[in-house]
């Protein structure tokens, strides 16, 4: 009757130890296949994120710099040949405020520029636009006009380049009429600047195109220069409204 009794409880522990096994290989199994699918997860994922990376930085990147690339280098439409201007110089009036200034453009030492302020001349663009800027500090003073609006926006539809005839001291005298443009060699526009003293410009981007001069009436320019500044800054808005009341060239 013991050693029944003792083998009955030997097979229970045996029963109970296979039981225990199967329940830990079972959950090991579980266990298992859950680390599996979370691995899975997480390189799926991980390759979501990748592709979402690439399409969104990477192309879009590429995309802008091709896109840049390719408008680098490209005159809008409506820009006119240099050709047309090439070995020439023009002369004229610049009207501002009622005031006349003599002008000439150098279309030897510039063609692009001169050809292009010629068409704006000629097509009377300027007339009534606007001179928004004005920026008087040591070693810089210009007036700045021709603003498609008249708050300093360019023209999108109107870019054109190369940079030509840029001081490589950067020094732009007074009376120098100068190209005003964004931060490429091909965003040159409608805006131009005068030069009523001796500047110093940075020359790290290109520089700028000195299209022409102003061979008589500058004071007209430093006068403007005298009346100030909105706010009393030294680069803004100039106190008193400037306006084109025409720019002539022959």
């Amino acid at each position: 009757m013991v050693t029944s009794n003792k083998s009955s409880r030997e097979a229970k522990a045996r029963v109970a130890r296979m039981e225990a096994n199967q329940a830990l290989h079972t959950q090991q199994l579980r266990r298992r296949k859950r680390d599996n699918l979370l691995a899975l997860i997480a390189i799926v994922v991980a390759l979501a994120v990748a592709v979402v990376l690439a399409l969104t930085v990477f192309s879009a990147r590429d995309s802008a710099d091709s896109t840049s690339s390719a408008s680098a280098q490209t005159n809008s439409p409506e820009v006119p040949l240099a050709e047309t201007a090439a070995g020439k110089t023009f002369t004229g009036t610049l009207s501002l405020n009622g005031k006349p200034l003599g002008v000439s453009l150098d279309g030897t030492a510039a063609p692009q520029a001169a050809a292009v302020f010629k068409s704006l001349a000629d097509s009377n663009f300027m007339t009534g636009k606007t001179c928004h800027r004005l920026a008087d500090s040591t070693d810089f003073g210009v007036l700045q006009c021709g603003s498609l609006t008249g708050d300093g926006q360019g023209d999108p539809n109107y870019q054109w380049g190369p940079v030509e005839n840029t001081p490589s001291d950067g020094k732009y005298p007074a009376g120098t009429i100068a190209v005003a443009r964004a931060n490429t060699t091909y965003s040159n526009g409608t805006q131009f600047f005068i030069a009523f003293k001796d500047t110093v410009l940075p020359q790290d981007t290109g520089g700028y195109t000195i299209v022409g001069k102003v061979t008589s009436g500058l004071d007209v320019v430093t006068d403007i220069a005298k009346a100030g500044i909105a706010d009393g800054a030294t680069d803004g808005a100039p106190s008193t409204k400037v306006t084109i009341d025409s720019f002539q060239l022959k």
